[in-house]
């Protein structure tokens, strides 16, 4: 066990910081970090009892993150941190760098009214973990068995270390916040009820949920380095909208447009795909594309399509019947009164006995014309169609 100071050049002490500074810079586990850490600062300073702690201002908590204590246990997580004794609390609170004796302890554990945290040790020195005026911690050296094991010196030397240290917690937290803010973007993706992709050159890079679904495939492997064109009927096809879709994006940087694209199963997906990009100067480079399922748009469009034709053709047959009704009641009274003065053998009876046969097939035409409830056509000689009056009325009964 060492019982005095540690006496060091400042040709060591830069080596151990420059160590300190270059783990920092290549290490990513903090855990790993602080135990590289640990073992570089052996080589200049005592650190038998070493501990570095991270403070939550939010909840006024404390938690030991690294622990080498030769008598006390880890303490876990202290909670009202503020209205402990604990000396930490000074370092955190003063925002610079304190040295406390036995005495110096014990008396501020007095003034608190409460016992001291953890065993009394003859000396103590903390630095505060300090990013931009912002204290998140401190870190801490101290001796159970020799008053004179550091020098208020040392404080400096601590100092510099605590630097290091916040500059790798900061950047772990910051890491943290980001991949907590991709798991929450990622669960707000999959959770759209619309088809959403990132696109690299052309090249499915990410997919959601829906946009698999939407496209009647297994799961997302099936897009895994597949090209966007494998959603269009042909080549040509995938050509001719690209540029359209490239154009757009390189003037107003989104686009928007209604696309037939072609399902796993061959069948067609009647959709509105919108598409953004970030770059004007190469808009295909990344594109995010969302696809939304206009199937039931499609199919109301038609249907009102087909209920404004059959509008149409209901008001023409209205008309139609309306003006040929009085007209084919007039010629058959007409012919019926002339056949009751003539012969029935005669040729004025058989041709009366004709028209009235055509005019009641007129009139036949007309009902039909009047019961008409769907718009169908049929094909006509001269390359056009005319209404299918029979294949679109049904008989009232």
């Amino acid at each position: 066990m060492t019982t005095k100071a540690y006496a060091r050049d400042a040709g060591t002490t830069i080596d151990v910081l420059f160590e300190i500074s270059d783990a920092v810079n290549r290490t990513f586990d903090l855990n790993e970090l602080f135990d590289v850490i640990h073992k570089s600062l052996s080589r200049i300073l005592n650190v038998d009892n070493f501990f570095i702690a991270t403070h939550n201002e939010e909840n006024d908590s404390i938690r030991f993150d690294y622990w080498v204590n030769e008598i006390d246990a880890p303490p876990g997580v202290i909670t009202h941190f503020s209205n402990t004794s604990s000396i930490t609390g000074e370092v955190i609170n003063a925002k610079k760098p304190l040295i406390f004796y036995r005495e110096d302890i014990l008396n501020f554990a007095k003034a608190k009214k409460a016992p001291p945290i953890g065993s009394p040790c003859e000396i103590w020195l903390g630095a505060p973990l300090e990013i931009r005026g912002r204290v998140i911690g401190a870190i801490s050296v101290q001796s159970f068995t020799s008053r004179t094991m550091y020098q208020p010196s040392d404080l400096d030397l601590l100092n510099s270390v605590s630097q290091h240290i916040a500059l790798a917690i900061e950047r772990k937290q910051s890491e943290r916040a980001i991949k907590n803010q991709q798991i929450i973007l990622e669960k707000i993706l999959e959770l759209s009820p619309v088809g959403i992709t990132l696109v690299e050159n052309q090249v499915f890079k990410w997919v959601n949920n829906e946009m698999v679904h939407l496209l009647g495939y297994n799961n997302k492997e099936d897009f895994t380095n597949k090209t966007f064109n494998m959603l269009f009927a042909s080549r040509d096809e995938y050509d001719r909208v690209g540029t359209t879709i490239y154009n757009t994006l390189a003037e107003k940087g989104r686009a928007s447009l209604d696309l037939d694209l072609i399902k796993k199963n061959g069948t067609v997906l009647h959709a509105h795909v919108q598409l953004s990009s970030a770059d004007n100067t190469n808009p295909l480079a990344w594109i995010i594309v969302s696809i939304n399922d206009i199937s039931i748009r499609k199919q109301m469009e038609t249907e009102t399509i087909q209920h404004e034709k059959l509008q149409a053709v209901l008001e023409m047959a209205g008309a139609v019947c309306h003006e040929l009704n009085q007209p084919l009641q007039a010629i058959l009274g007409y012919s019926e009164l002339i056949m009751m003065d003539q012969e029935p053998d005669s040729q004025l009876f058989r041709d009366l006995g004709i028209i009235r046969s055509q005019t009641a097939r007129i009139g036949t035409i007309t009902k039909k014309l009047s019961e008409i409830t769907k718009y169908k056509t049929v094909d006509y000689p001269g390359q056009t169609k005319i209404v299918d009056i029979w294949g679109s009325a049904t008989t009232l009964e």
